[in-house]
């Protein structure tokens, strides 16, 4: 039995599981918050300095806790952009998150290369403001002296690699990383650098690229350290999923995405062409309103809490009595119409009851979401079963609806370190490629995750007649928004 850890820096914690490297048993764990920054207009930093992951690294792995392990993999928050001078040093804090000061460089960037399809044939994605080519426009338009001393680029997890194997000439990354920066297609598996120097201003130094099971290196104690990856793909990873599964991932935002064999060219921008942490592809639909369309509901009906809403649409019936929300609360990504806001449809004298408009936020959220499942469908996807993820998974109305909606198997996976368990998924591979244990084409097979599953059952008909419903309003609000 071998013993391997896998490392999560999210935007806001680090968690480490160690596991035995042949079944995935976590045996251990750790866990740290990172260091609190301020942040423009409350919430989240746009900016963070990298040595508070380190920090937070150093704490998780307090105590002990990664004793006996001969490898570590590293999963870290996507689209952080570390920008780095010629020495290897920060040239300003990392530039982290969704960060919205980006939003006029991207529009920059799309009309620069010559629109949004010139953009999806060069590295399978449009620009969106949390990219790092991006934040390298911004950078370059607001910050000029910090753009011209930037000569190397790296992501959260490069960087933590890289410190891990104590800064060494060589600096990596890995496919899945690769695939989210804007200046790196999943399709050809090579960098532009003349997208880098479109956004910069300049060329610079771009980490090598390692496939799934390559090391990163070796720190001078003999510790592994495995590729690293973002935490999309290491969570994809963990969970286990493969060819015929989709993710849908329930946050204030909602994403879908799933396994497939090749890269994806999308000119409307809808999916984004990732690569995952075991050579494939994870084609990702992103949509704008998930569970905050759920709380806009609750406040509105003054419902204290998503679980109370939850048991009030379930005193409603399929149809919400025929209310129909289109959440686009906060604008939408899918179908593309940023400016424009929610419709509720169908309102008569019945319907108007607390409980019908709580069953249409639910109905409406997940018919959201099967409009992405539709766009990744459409483009030759196969989506058999589907994991949901995010604590509204368990919610009573959400497992009622899902399966119908989707017209697939639904899995509730139980909550769990998902990134973590994907890092050290990583970490086991790349010891037992390096040990010729294991076949460096073939992932080790762990024990899948405990869940719940649901089956569409007796309720499909019911389920595709709410969806149509949900279709045919939308067509009439947005006519052909899905062809545009």
């Amino acid at each position: 039995m071998g013993i391997v850890a896998g490392l999560d820096s999210s935007p806001d914690f680090t968690r480490i599981v160690v596991c035995d490297s042949d079944t995935g048993a976590v045996l251990r764990q750790g866990y740290a918050p990172h260091p609190v920054d301020g942040a423009e207009g409350g919430g989240r930093p746009s900016d963070v300095d990298p040595q508070a992951w380190l920090l937070s690294l150093g704490e998780a792995a307090g105590g002990g806790l990664l004793e006996g392990v001969q490898a570590i993999g590293v999963s870290a928050q996507q689209n952080a952009l570390v920008p780095l001078d010629v020495q290897g040093n920060t040239v300003r804090p990392a530039l982290v998150g969704g960060d919205k000061r980006a939003q006029v460089a991207a529009a920059d960037l799309v009309d620069a290369l010559g629109g949004r399809e010139a953009w999806a044939q060069a590295v399978g994605c449009v620009p969106q403001a949390a990219q790092p080519v991006t934040k390298l426009r911004w950078l370059n338009k607001n910050e000029p002296e910090a753009a011209l001393r930037t000569t190397m680029l790296m992501q959260a997890h490069d960087w933590l690699v890289w410190q891990l194997l104590g800064r060494p000439v060589r600096r990596t990354t890995d496919r899945g990383g690769a695939s989210g920066t804007g200046y790196w297609s999943a399709a050809t598996g090579a960098y532009r650098q003349d997208l880098v120097e479109l956004a910069l201003g300049h060329q610079a130094a771009l980490p090598d690229v390692l496939g799934p099971s390559e090391a990163a290196g070796t720190t001078p104690e003999g510790l592994l350290i495995s590729a690293g990856t973002g935490e999309t793909m290491a969570a994809a990873f963990g969970l286990g999923i493969g060819l015929g599964d989709a993710v849908v991932s329930l946050g204030a935002s909602g994403s879908v995405m799933a396994v497939h064999p090749e890269a994806l060219v999308d000119s409307s921008g809808m999916i984004t062409s990732l690569a995952d942490a075991t050579g494939m592809h994870l084609p990702v639909v992103t949509t704008l309103n998930a569970v905050r369309a759920l709380r806009g509901a609750a406040e509105l009906l003054g419902v204290p809490d998503l679980e109370g809403l939850s048991d009030l649409a379930m005193k409603s019936t399929p149809g919400a009595h025929g209310l129909v929300l289109l959440p686009y609360l906060e604008g939408e990504r899918t179908p593309n119409l940023p400016h424009t806001a929610g419709t509720l449809a169908g309102l008569r004298r019945e319907s108007m009851r607390p409980e019908h408009l709580a069953r249409a936020a639910f109905e409406g959220m997940l018919c959201g979401l099967a409009d992405a499942l539709d766009v990744l469908r459409g483009r030759g996807v196969d989506v058999r079963r589907i994991f949901l993820l995010g604590p509204t998974a368990e919610l009573p109305a959400v497992q009622a609806v899902a399966p119908a909606l989707f017209g697939a198997q639904v899995v509730v996976p139980q909550p769990a370190d998902y990134a973590a368990l994907g890092a050290a998924r990583q970490a086991a591979w790349a010891l037992g490629a390096s040990q010729g244990t294991l076949d460096p084409r073939l992932p080790p097979v762990w024990q899948g995750a405990v869940a719940q599953v649901l089956e569409p059952g007796e309720e499909l008909a019911v389920g595709q007649a709410v969806r149509q419903q949900y279709v045919s309003v939308r067509e009439q609000a947005h006519p052909g928004a899905f062809r545009a």
